[in-house]
């Protein structure tokens, strides 16, 4: 079963998909993507490994996510990655312009594969005003295309707002 949730900043979405973690039953390995550059990042990053329960496996990969899902996923495990968002931004800031496209496609290749149950939370970015700035604007292009990609090849696909789930595709249980 492969979920992607989607929702904005504060919406709920990682607690969800942390609670749909924990309810599967399997061992839980959580891939995070943040770096951190600057010390709000790092306070964050802080709380959240804290906030993690300790059986979790935690794994931190801020760029070869379909490395790190081909390595972790397997029958009776559930991987919650946090997040597409963050894992994107690495990419856009990434020395190599080129990675960008090659990380994506070998996600989208990878995710039909993978056993077990796979959890991918997502901001929605393309809610709002058109953004001003050439980076901000390609970064919400990029993520509105990464959505409706993963979104056609996810089994459940869920929207978070003031942390109440909608099912946009499948069930939400």
């Amino acid at each position: 079963m492969r979920t992607l949730i989607l929702g904005g900043a504060r919406s709920g979405k990682s607690a969800l998909a942390e609670r749909l973690a924990h309810e599967s039953g399997h061992e839980v390995v959580y891939i995070a993507t943040g770096q951190a550059h600057d010390e709000e990042m790092a306070a964050r990053i802080a709380h959240h490994r804290a906030s993690r329960p300790d059986h979790w496996h935690s794994v931190e990969e801020p760029l070869a996510l379909a490395a790190a899902l081909r390595a972790h996923a397997r029958p009776g495990r559930c991987v919650l990655v946090d997040c597409l968002t963050l894992w994107l931004s690495n990419l856009l800031g990434a020395e190599d312009e080129g990675r960008l496209v090659e990380e994506r496609a070998a996600l989208l290749d990878v995710l039909p594969s993978l056993t077990g149950q796979v959890l991918l939370v997502s901001n929605e970015v393309g809610l709002g005003v058109v953004p001003l700035g050439e980076l901000t604007r390609r970064f919400v292009d990029e993520a509105g295309r990464l959505h409706q990609a993963l979104a056609a090849q996810c089994d459940r696909v869920l929207f978070v707002a003031a942390g109440l789930p909608l099912a946009l595709k499948g069930k939400l249980a």
